[in-house]
C-alpha cells in the first residue's frame, strides 16, 4: 500500500464514521464529513495533505499524488 491509497482509505473511513455518528449520536457529525471533503479538495489542488505526512512518518512509500 502506498501513501496515495492509505489516503483514500483512511477519508474512507472517516466518511462512513461519520455518517454512521450522525445517524446514532448527533447530526452534527456531519461537519466531519465537510471537513473531510474539504481537506480531499485542497490537498487536490495544493498537495498538501496533512494525513499524507503522518502516513510518510510511518514509513509508506510515495505514490502518484503524494511525492
Amino acid at each position: 500500500m502506498n501513501i496515495d491509497r492509505a489516503v483514500m482509505a483512511f477519508a474512507g473511513v472517516m466518511v462512513l464514521a461519520s455518517v454512521a455518528l450522525a445517524r446514532f449520536v448527533s447530526p452534527w457529525w456531519l461537519l466531519l464529513t465537510v471537513f473531510v471533503g474539504l481537506n480531499l479538495l485542497q490537498a487536490s489542488f495544493t498537495g498538501f495533505c496533512p494525513a499524507a505526512i503522518v502516513f510518510r512518518k510511518l514509513g509508506l512509500p510515495g505514490g502518484c499524488a503524494f511525492k
